[in-house]
């Protein structure tokens, strides 16, 4: 793996999990731990890749590719960024998807 491997993946993998962490703290600090799960949990955004072939493809940009990646989804996500009740989720998911749009600056 050359350095700029190692950097694509400190960053995927930074936003994707220690980045939601630090939002957390700063913004739900009496429930962070709470916070900080719920946005990992839309991790499970990526059960899309699943129906892709090959599933992993370093080199495709999720976004616009897979269905739960695709701008209409995202505009979902913004409209429950929206709402107090579903605000963590659509962060965890604006944050997912900034962090695959990242990634595609990458290829």
């Amino acid at each position: 793996m050359d350095n700029y491997e190692i950097l694509r993946n400190l960053q995927h993998y930074g936003l994707h999990f220690l980045f939601p962490g630090l939002l957390a703290f700063y913004l739900y600090r009496n429930s962070w731990k709470k916070a900080w799960l719920i946005m990992i949990a839309t991790m499970l955004v990526d059960v899309d890749h699943l129906f892709a072939n090959p599933i992993f493809d370093a080199n495709r940009c999720s976004i616009g590719f897979h269905p739960l990646h695709s701008f209409y989804a995202i505009g979902i996500y913004f409209i429950l960024f929206l709402f107090p009740k579903t605000r963590i989720i659509g962060l965890g998911l604006l944050l997912h998807m900034l962090t695959d749009y990242l990634d595609c600056l990458w290829i």
